[in-house]
């Protein structure tokens, strides 16, 4: 059964054509033996340019935010993050996810997800939490890049429900709040 909590509000192909993983997610060489995404390019990076997911080094200038985000592979292995299923990580779990493949994984990374991104998420919810102070929707660009690696973007509808749920804490609000354009 599907986790109705588990909401990413990006596609796998949105975060990666907004700009992501410096354009290297599937490039960049690892040390594992059954590495092969290529079923994955066709259905769900169809005629977007190969250097948004398949360059073999890391580029900020291909980033959303134009920096650097994220640690490396080698971290996420030593953190004994990865699993042989997906060698890549969340991201590539999240691609076969999101193509309809369940597996003993799922509660696991969605757990991870919900921990970053979900309603309760440590980052979403920093993040708002300085959009609230400064009335900058560009403030963080560092925790905004990793949402998208997520499968997160922030957005004026989450932003009204974290304020509901969070107005009672003692932040300071800023005195003018620019809101995303809504034309």
């Amino acid at each position: 059964m599907d986790d109705t909590s588990f909401l990413p509000n990006l596609t796998p192909r949105e975060v990666i054509e907004a700009g992501a993983f410096g354009g290297s997610y599937f490039g960049l060489k690892i040390d594992e033996s059954e590495d092969d995404y290529s079923d994955l390019f066709e259905s769900l990076f169809n005629g977007i340019s190969t250097t948004k997911y398949l360059g073999v080094k890391y580029s900020p200038k291909l980033d959303k935010f134009g920096i650097t985000s994220g640690k490396s592979y080698k971290y996420w292995k030593d953190m004994k993050w990865m699993r042989s299923q997906d060698p890549r990580g969340w991201f590539a779990w999240y691609c076969n996810y999101y193509l309809g493949r369940r597996s003993s994984d799922d509660e696991r990374q969605i757990s991870r997800w919900k921990d970053f991104c979900g309603m309760n998420g440590r980052w979403k919810n920093n993040l708002y939490s300085k959009i609230h102070r400064t009335g900058d929707w560009n403030v963080s660009p560092r925790i905004q890049q990793s949402l998208l690696h997520w499968g997160y973007q922030a957005n004026e509808q989450d932003y009204d429900v974290w304020l509901q749920t969070n107005a009672h804490r003692t932040y300071a609000p800023s005195t003018t709040l620019f809101r995303f354009n809504t034309i």
